[in-house]
């Protein structure tokens, strides 16, 4: 293997660069490095012209002033299928409501209106 770099160098097969040549550093860098900068910074590497959709909090867009604890339909919504609250940027809920969520399933919990675990969610359907 290193006969056959010493055997190229010999032949001179190899470029050589001269001090007064200047080289830019797209010449430089690999296609692909250079392909990843042009891109913008929200799209996903790889995917050429895939930008995600931007969330948007539900309970904003309906102007929700009081999440219900009552309002089992809803907020089974929130919850995967473990029977854990699912994250805000997963769902696309806000900050504000997120947290006024979290306290209207842990309230429906302690009346028993929703599971804590999914042991329990699928013996009660």
């Amino acid at each position: 293997m290193f006969d056959d770099f010493t055997d190229e160098l010999e032949e001179g097969e190899g470029q050589l660069i001269e001090e007064g040549d200047e080289l830019e550093v797209e010449e430089i860098a690999a296609p692909e490095v250079a392909e990843q900068r042009a891109a913008a910074p929200e799209a996903r590497p790889g995917v050429p012209g895939f930008r995600p959709r931007r969330m948007v909090c539900a309970f904003c867009v309906d102007k929700v002033k009081v999440i219900d604890y009552k309002d089992v339909r809803t907020l089974e919504a929130y919850l995967d299928s473990y029977g854990k609250i699912k994250s805000g940027r997963k769902t696309g809920t806000c900050a504000k409501h997120q947290r006024r969520l979290a306290v209207a399933i842990k309230r429906a919990r302690h009346l028993a209106l929703l599971p804590f675990t999914a042991g329990q969610l699928s013996a009660g359907e």
